[in-house]
């Protein structure tokens, strides 16, 4: 029996929720305008987030954030979800800060 990580779920669901809010046709139309997985440095630049900031809110250390803004490492599955939340809705990141 296969052991699904119940916060990829919970973020795939939120995914489902933010993108079937908008219209279909608006929702193509964004994802030919944008990267399918955004680079984790122009992410945290566009929401106005430090490095610690963005660790925090992607709940992660400092050094993974450093690390994946290099290209050494890249994000979990369940980090990746999180990301396109906020490059879907740039102000979540600060909700969550909160």
């Amino acid at each position: 029996m296969e052991l699904k990580d119940p916060m990829f779920e919970l973020l795939s669901s939120l995914e489902q929720i933010v993108l079937t809010r908008d219209d279909r046709a608006a929702e193509l139309l964004f994802q030919r305008q944008q990267p399918a997985q955004p680079e984790p440095q122009r992410l945290r630049e566009m929401t106005g987030m430090q490095v610690d900031e963005f660790a925090k809110v992607m709940g992660v250390s400092v050094s993974s954030v450093k690390s994946w803004e290099a290209r050494r490492t890249r994000p979990s599955a369940t980090a990746q979800k999180l990301m396109k939340l906020l490059h879907a809705n740039p102000y979540l990141g600060r909700q969550l800060l909160e």
